[in-house]
C-alpha cells in the first residue's frame, strides 16, 4: 500500500513537472513595438509605443511551439517623433487614449511552420474592439547572455486595417487618397528574458 502510494505520488509529480511552464518577460530596453502608415499616398510615417509589458510562457527554454504570448501597450506612450501628431493620435479621431488607454495582444495559437518561421494568431484589442490577427514570426535564437540570463529574440510582422478598430479619421485628398491610410503595418522586435 505504501509502495503504491509512493509510485502514484511520483507519477503525479512527474505529470506536474511535465506541464510546468517557463516564464519570460520582454526586456523594454531591447524590445520595440513599432508601426508604419502611409501619409498622403507618398510617404510612410513610423512610430512606436515607449511603454509596454509583455510575457511569454513556453514548455521549456528551447521549444516555443504553442507558446502563450501577451503584450499590452500604453497608448499614451505613442511616439512618432512629433509631439503635435502624437497629441492628435491620442484624440478620439484615432486611439482616444483617455477612454481606451491600452492596446492588448493575446495569442490564440503559436505554431512552428519550418526552420525558424512561426505563425501566431492573436486577439488584438484596440478601443475595446477585438479582432483576430495573423502575425508572421521569425525566431532569431536563444542564448545565455554574459550575465547568466537566458534570452530569446523574435521579429513579428502583420498588417491591420485601423478602421476595423474604430480609429475613424478618414480625411481624403481631392483625388480620393487617404491622408492617413487605413492599413497599418506592425513590426515588433522582441527580446525576452527567462524569469
Amino acid at each position: 500500500m505504501k509502495k503504491a502510494f509512493l509510485v502514484t505520488a511520483m507519477l503525479l509529480m512527474a505529470g506536474i513537472a511535465s506541464f510546468a511552464q517557463v516564464k519570460w518577460a520582454a526586456d523594454p530596453a531591447h524590445t520595440t513595438i513599432g508601426f508604419s502608415v502611409n501619409h498622403l499616398g507618398i510617404n510612410f510615417v513610423q512610430g512606436k509605443f515607449d511603454k509596454f509589458n509583455g510575457t511569454v510562457e513556453t514548455a521549456d527554454t528551447t521549444n516555443f511551439n504553442n507558446a502563450k504570448i501577451e503584450f499590452t501597450a500604453d497608448v499614451n506612450s505613442i511616439n512618432t517623433g512629433v509631439a503635435q501628431r502624437d497629441g492628435h493620435l491620442k484624440t478620439d479621431d484615432f486611439f482616444n487614449a483617455e477612454k481606451y488607454p491600452s492596446i492588448t495582444v493575446k495569442s490564440v495559437s503559436f505554431k512552428k511552420l519550418a526552420g525558424n518561421k512561426y505563425v501566431m494568431l492573436a486577439d488584438v484589442t484596440i478601443r475595446e474592439t477585438t479582432k483576430r490577427v495573423a502575425f508572421d514570426v521569425t525566431f532569431n535564437g536563444v542564448i545565455k547572455d554574459p550575465w547568466g540570463l537566458r534570452r530569446a529574440g523574435f521579429t513579428a510582422k502583420s498588417s491591420i486595417n485601423r478602421l476595423d478598430f474604430g480609429l475613424k479619421y478618414a480625411d481624403k485628398l481631392p483625388n480620393g487618397t487617404y491622408a492617413v491610410a487605413p492599413t497599418v503595418d506592425i513590426l515588433v522586435n522582441a527580446e525576452i528574458v527567462k524569469q
